[in-house]
């Protein structure tokens, strides 16, 4: 099966799927080999890993796309990639979908914020109008080659104007062709709960760091019959603090002595970059051209 049509089965199924955060291919691996079914790689850790910033629109397309390409090949699961506004108007949208859909991503979603966007968590937000946004669903659609790649419209109009106008874009979006359509915000269970009843497809939660310490736990998203839920910075935040954990020990001390119980082990690293496959694929190219040399008769 395709890693797009595991995408769209994994959503389809009973149960809720988690869907951690990659910020690189190195995470992304890690996120695989520990078992999970699909990476979400949004802008946020994107922003935080490429230029040490926080997610305030400073990225572009080519950026993006080229990141969620490196990801996707670090990797046989879906990735679900973040299209940002889609980078300008329906023209720009559809060079983004091609784009993402020849780097590999399984699914990928664009929001109605306008351009420089910022973190859905962020103030300072503004939307476009909803005509816009209808016309770029419409583009990204038309623009996809493969029909299983889903794509989700998000609204980030409900830190604005509230739930009712985030419902109604949602309910446009899916109206005009969306294959899911995303209330950015929208995070407690009673509202959850709401849009399930009133908005088509499948619905994604977001678990971010973002977002604050307080979250709606995965048992209560599965209960209300969440399709599954994306924890796009766990991993980031993670790595940054056993980073800074470790370089403020190496500071302390000017040395390696007590650093060791904190470092991956050289084995379990080669494993997850997959150092025994490279090494015989080498073996395997090397043998090979070996005999077709010794195959070959040599002229005297």
């Amino acid at each position: 099966m395709s890693a797009r049509k595991a995408f769209r089965a994994l959503l389809a199924k009973p149960g809720l799927t988690l869907i951690p955060g990659a910020y690189d291919g190195l995470s992304a691996r890690i996120i695989e080999e520990q078992g999970f079914e699909a990476i979400v790689a949004g802008g946020y850790a994107a922003a935080g890993s490429l230029l040490g910033q926080p997610d305030t629109g400073q990225s572009n397309m080519r950026d993006f796309a080229d990141h969620y390409a490196r990801i996707c090949d670090a990797v046989e699961i879906p990735v679900y990639a973040d299209g940002d506004t889609g980078f300008g108007g329906v023209n720009n949208v559809r060079q983004l979908v091609r784009a993402f859909e020849s780097g590999g991503v399984a699914a990928l979603f664009f929001t109605d914020q306008l351009f420089p966007s910022r973190c859905g968590y962020l103030p300072g937000k503004q939307v476009i109008p909803v005509e816009q946004m209808l016309a770029k669903v419409k583009a990204a659609l038309d623009a996809r080659t493969d029909d299983n790649m889903m794509i989700c419209a998000r609204t980030d109009v409900f830190a604005l104007e509230g739930e009712e106008a985030a419902i109604e874009r949602c309910q446009m979006f899916m109206e005009a062709g969306a294959d899911m359509a995303k209330p950015q915000g929208i995070d407690k269970p009673d509202a959850i709960a709401r849009v399930l009843r009133e908005v088509r497809g499948p619905h994604i939660a977001t678990l971010s760091q973002a977002a604050g310490p307080k979250h709606t736990s995965p048992a209560t998203l599965e209960q209300l019959g969440v399709a599954a839920a994306t924890l796009p910075s766990l991993a980031l935040f993670a790595a940054a603090r056993a980073v800074r954990e470790a370089m403020a020990i190496l500071h302390r001390d000017g040395g390696l002595d007590n650093l060791g119980d904190r470092l991956l082990p050289l084995e379990d690293y080669y494993k997850i970059v997959r150092l025994d496959d490279q090494l015989a694929r080498e073996r395997h190219y090397d043998e090979e051209a070996a005999r077709l040399a010794a195959s070959k008769p040599r002229k005297t």
